[in-house]
């Protein structure tokens, strides 16, 4: 992951003001960056997203594919999920830099979207057994800029609602023979519901204190950070601990509550924000992940 090197005078300060609820650029603990978030932004995809969350670029493309419905789980379709840690992010990405990172964070994904809950699979299902709907979702790590996690969740959210498949009649012949018919209309399509789709809030572990929404400097002061996955509802899905250091059980039900309370607020703005953007139709101004 992208890191930064801080002297121990610039921790302390860091560390300091995190202990008075002031951070170096002038939030609470509790408080996001300004979140910028476009939605339709590559042509080609069925959905797409760009998330900018400080110095942090997510893009997010979704591509609706037909496949066979898993063997497990004959009458829905499924997600897969593939990350992209651009060399152009940081310099720790060159070569293979960024391929253990890229797998840790598809895995945190499926992890998230692993429960009936979070997104109605059946609504993919075209002929159990026989077709369903892929959702490819390819996340591409523009910039890195701390806070990678939520980013990501917020952009895949989006994505996932901006997303359209096409609608699709089964026609079954008098041999039994069935036949796929995709309609010509364009605005004849299926939409998920992403009410329930999660965002992870990751909190991080400073001094005795924990913030949201951490910078790369705010990172480096940081041993153990707690990603916890919230519903709109404040339902927590999953959790994860990462890095070397230790949580104290006490610790860990004070960054589930503030992950739950964090995670409400944030779902309530993304939602606003998607629904009010979809309302201006095609007469929005689009920026485009290049501008």
């Amino acid at each position: 992951m992208a890191s930064v090197a801080l002297s121990e005078a610039e921790k302390v300060y860091i560390v300091h003001g995190v202990q008075e609820d002031l951070r170096v650029d002038g939030r609470g603990c509790e408080d996001y960056r300004c979140v910028e978030v476009e939605t339709d932004v590559v042509s080609n995809t069925s959905g797409s997203a760009r998330v900018k969350l400080g110095h942090t670029d997510i893009l997010v493309g979704v591509k609706a594919e037909m496949g066979t419905p898993k063997l497990e789980k004959p009458n829905e379709g499924y997600l897969e999920f593939f990350v992209d840690c651009s060399a152009s992010a940081t310099p720790e990405f060159e070569g293979r830099g960024g391929d253990d990172l890229g797998t840790e964070i598809a895995n945190t994904l499926y992890r998230i979207f692993n429960n009936k809950s979070s997104v109605d699979l059946k609504t993919l299902c075209i002929s159990p057994r026989e077709h369903c709907w892929v959702l490819y979702v390819d996340v591409l790590l523009l910039e890195c800029g701390g806070n990678l996690f939520d980013a990501i969740s917020i952009a895949v959210k989006a994505a996932l609602f901006n997303t359209r498949i096409p609608r699709v009649r089964v026609l079954e012949d008098e041999e039994g023979s069935k036949d796929i018919e995709l309609s010509d209309d364009p605005y004849d399509c299926i939409r998920l519901s992403v009410e329930n789709v999660p965002c992870i809030v990751t909190l991080c572990k400073i001094g005795c204190r924990h913030v949201v929404d951490a910078t790369l400097q705010e990172e480096a002061c940081s041993l153990a950070s707690l990603l916890v996955s919230v519903t709109s509802k404040g339902v927590v899905t999953c959790m994860r601990k990462v890095g070397k250091g230790s949580l104290d059980p006490e610790s860990i039900f004070e960054m589930m509550e503030t992950g739950k309370r964090v995670g409400k607020v944030l779902h309530a703005s993304l939602q606003s924000v998607l629904h009010k953007e979809e309302s201006l139709g095609p007469k929005r101004q689009k920026v485009g992940f290049l501008g």
